[in-house]
């Protein structure tokens, strides 16, 4: 298997668990505990990021284009924590990892 395929099969996954989460049912989604890296929208938002800044400008451009009706829905259907990016600096890195858990 190329390094190639293997790429596109990590990031599809987080693509896939990123819109999983969205899936859900209701009007309001809270971000899991970050103890289920499987399930943390957050995590394969971060996955997502890395890849936007992996890839070559169309294809990039391409993904951006796939991911804003997902990241809207997640702003959506989240809340901001008006709190979070004063945690740390990785917090304060990106909108998503600014929207209210489930503690």
């Amino acid at each position: 298997m190329e390094t190639r395929d293997l790429w596109a099969g990590y990031f599809f996954n987080a693509f896939d668990r990123y819109r999983r989460f969205l899936r859900q049912p209701g009007r309001w989604l809270y971000v899991p505990w970050p103890d289920c890296p499987c399930c943390d929208p957050v995590e394969a938002r971060d996955e997502l990021e890395a890849a936007l800044r992996a890839l070559p400008h169309e294809a990039r451009a391409e993904l951006r284009r796939v991911l804003a009706p997902l990241d809207d829905e997640f702003r959506r259907r989240t809340l901001h924590d008006p709190k979070a990016s004063s945690i740390s600096p990785w917090h304060a890195a990106a909108w998503w990892r600014q929207r209210l858990d489930e503690r």
